[in-house]
């Protein structure tokens, strides 16, 4: 059974790092106060608003600062500031021994899905699957998306609806949500990292892809098995795609829906888990239900 780290209570702390790429601090200054007026206390690793070129830090850098937090006891929550590139070069070298002893919520996603899936297959924990630093600002820490994020944090049972889409294929699923950034999945396939999805909720999306290279890695995700035996299927945002000189010939909707044409599973399309605004928290690990029908989709965690 995955494991729940304890929600949050008002004065708890929530540690800030940033594990992958770099993210000056004035990006995080409201997220900080917010988390502030949600009434827990802010802790500031070394590595927000570091750089060493790309990065936030060096490789030892990065480790040492997110190690430092996962081991630390005061500690209830590590929010990572953004994504980027950078949490697969550090993995293999955390140690989760004093984590098991102290579980806090970790909170990320795009590069962070590096994190969520050796958490869930390795070590056995929930985490979030939600909105980072930069979502609080420009008023976006009032937005139901980063509101989301606070529920989540407190407890609260997460239920979610979405349109219904002409590429849905209805019907009701329940099990583990697993999931994440598209990209950072199929990096992971052959790695100890890599998602075992049988009986699994998996959820996807992506951003700034050449149409290509998302029909590249839903083939490479499909001959690795991970489509093979799911419970459902949500296909979050594809945003900021790219194409070609020379045109690919399908929008990137059409592109996933015709690689899951042999499975009769629910698949929802257009979910809003992505890295536009349109970003839920998502509890991964956790059972949840999926219900797809011809009015709406409906994900809601199950307890």
């Amino acid at each position: 059974m995955v494991q729940i780290p304890p929600y949050l209570k008002k004065g708890d702390r929530i540690g800030i790092v940033c594990p992958a790429g770099y993210m000056p601090k004035k990006n995080a200054d409201t997220c900080i106060a917010t988390l502030q007026e949600w009434g827990y206390q802010v802790v500031l690793g070394k590595t927000l608003g570091s750089q060493f070129h790309y990065f936030s830090g060096t490789d030892e850098q990065r480790l040492a600062d997110l190690q430092a937090m996962l081991d630390d006891s005061t500690i209830q929550a590590i929010l990572c500031g953004r994504g980027g590139y950078g949490m697969s070069r550090i993995i293999d070298q955390l140690n989760f021994t004093k984590f098991k002893k102290y579980p806090k919520w970790l909170i990320g996603f795009s590069d962070i899905t590096v994190l969520h899936s050796h958490l869930y297959q390795q070590i056995k924990f929930a985490s979030l699957h939600a909105p980072m630093a930069a979502a609080f600002n420009k008023g976006g820490a009032n937005n139901q998306y980063v509101q989301s994020l606070k529920k989540a944090l407190n407890g609260g049972i997460a239920n979610y609806a979405c349109a219904p889409h002409t590429y849905n294929t209805n019907g009701k699923a329940k099990g583990e949500l697993i999931g994440g950034n598209l990209s950072l999945i199929a990096h992971l396939i052959g790695t100890k990292s890599s998602l075992k999805t049988t009986g699994k909720i998996l959820f996807i999306e992506d951003v700034g892809e050449y149409l290509y290279n998302i029909d590249r890695m839903i083939i490479q995700i499909k001959r690795a098995g991970l489509l093979n035996n799911l419970a459902g299927l949500i296909i979050g945002g594809f945003t900021e795609m790219k194409d070609t000189v020379t045109p690919f010939g399908n929008d990137v909707l059409s592109i996933i829906k015709a690689h899951l044409q042999e499975y009769n599973y629910p698949i929802c399309f257009d979910f809003s888990v992505s890295h536009a605004t349109e970003n839920y928290a998502l509890k991964i690990g956790l059972i949840h239900e999926l219900i797809v029908n011809k009015n709406k989709t409906s994900l809601k965690e199950i307890r």
